[in-house]
């Protein structure tokens, strides 16, 4: 198994950094999180997954114009610790969440030629309303298996958006006081957001697909219908007591061999 980080390259101050950026514009970038080497069997297996999945009815789910949605399998390359139970990122949401919380989600965001700029949005609803500002009750931690670049779609957001209403984020979006901002990363490179920030995704004018790999985690008390993760009992029973209840799970005999992915609809 090939191993993920150089640990020593991330001290408590950095951690405390990163949070405290995540708490304040709604999203920290980590670079050279994950080695190259990681990435590179990671877009391998995707490349492989996705044309199969594009040639099996209901293989991927559609997102708008020429985007698609994709839950990894949890199979090797895709059900390595050292990148979903990785000790930075999960150095980072302990000091983020204040109660236990678990993963919930493992797939990919994939435009490709032909797609538009979304609809700026969230993900998620506020907890209550929307003049009380929420707490970070939810994350998604993405990094791409390619070069982001201005030309295959980077992720746009508005940072700090995430504690104001809805309405007033957008109206300060459109006046252009609060600029969305392009994300360009480079294969290694870890971003954590919350999903109440406005963003959007942006058009890839490239031939080649933009897969954005998007791991979800949330407060253990959080209902998510929308999303799964199925893992396969002996891989399960392998883990550490530790990993295993970091995972929200439904554990099976047998992954599913044909997976149909349903339409996704995150944004509000």
């Amino acid at each position: 198994m090939i191993q993920s980080i150089d640990k020593a390259k991330f001290t408590a101050t950095d951690l405390n950094q990163y949070a405290q950026e995540l708490n304040k514009d709604g999203i920290c970038v980590i670079r050279g999180l994950f080695d190259r080497k990681l990435i590179e069997e990671w877009a391998i297996a995707f490349d492989a997954l996705f044309q199969e999945r594009q040639n099996q009815p209901g293989g991927l789910a559609p997102r708008e114009q020429a985007r698609y949605y994709l839950t990894f399998p949890w199979i090797p390359p895709f059900s390595n610790p050292e990148v979903f139970a990785n000790p930075v990122i999960l150095g980072i949401l302990d000091r983020i969440f204040s109660q236990e919380y678990v993963m919930v989600q493992l797939g990919a965001d994939i435009p490709v030629n032909g797609s538009d700029y979304q609809e700026i949005h969230r993900d998620y609803r506020p907890l209550f309303y929307d003049q009380l500002v929420t707490p970070l009750y939810a994350l998604a931690v993405n990094f791409p298996l390619v070069e982001v670049t201005a030309e295959n779609g980077p992720f746009q957001m508005a940072r700090g958006t995430h504690v104001l209403p809805r309405e007033e984020g957008l109206a300060k979006v459109a006046s252009g006081e609060i600029p969305i901002e392009s994300f360009y990363m480079m294969p290694g490179d870890v971003a954590i957001r919350t999903p109440l920030a406005l963003h959007r995704g942006s058009p890839n004018r490239t031939n080649v697909p933009r897969p954005m790999v998007v791991m979800g985690y949330a407060m253990h008390w959080l209902h998510t219908p929308k999303v799964d993760l199925t893992v396969q009992r002996d891989y399960y029973e392998s883990l550490p007591e530790k990993t295993r209840q970091l995972l929200r799970c439904q554990v099976v005999e047998q992954l599913p061999e044909n997976k149909v992915e349903t339409y996704i609809n995150f944004k509000y």
